[in-house]
């Protein structure tokens, strides 16, 4: 495990960014943020745990809305500092509660609504 890790070229503040794709139809789901501790986490468990910049901890996708993230694949790009899950997703991707975190599309001077909403994100997170 430790040289699967040491593989990865985490920046300064110990991150990597990681694409969440749709194992089956290659649909991007979402950007995320992966630190050391994540990344081991979702390489032993084979469901994706995050780190939330903005919580300063760990995120283990679906913890709190149940959209989980089982994943079937890891790829690490070829200068070692991106990383490509490949995952089966239980529910939306989005805490908006769309299919994927790209819903907009750039339309003109604006960008449209372009997406599948699989929840209302009310009901899923009542804080």
């Amino acid at each position: 495990m430790a040289d699967l890790l040491d593989s990865v070229k985490f920046d300064a503040a110990g991150l990597v960014g990681a694409i969440v794709q749709d194992h089956a139809t290659g649909e991007v789901l979402m950007f995320a943020w992966m630190n050391r501790e994540s990344l081991q986490i979702t390489l032993e468990k084979r469901v994706a745990c995050y780190y939330s910049r903005s919580r300063q901890k760990l995120w283990l996708k679906g913890e709190s809305s149940g959209h989980t993230q089982k994943v079937h694949e890891i790829r690490l790009d070829c200068d070692g500092d991106a990383l490509l899950l490949k995952v089966e997703q239980v529910g939306g991707a989005c805490h908006t509660g769309y299919r994927s975190c790209f819903y907009r599309v750039q339309d003109g001077g604006s960008w449209r609504e372009d997406g599948h909403k699989v929840f209302d994100s009310k009901d899923v997170y009542k804080s």
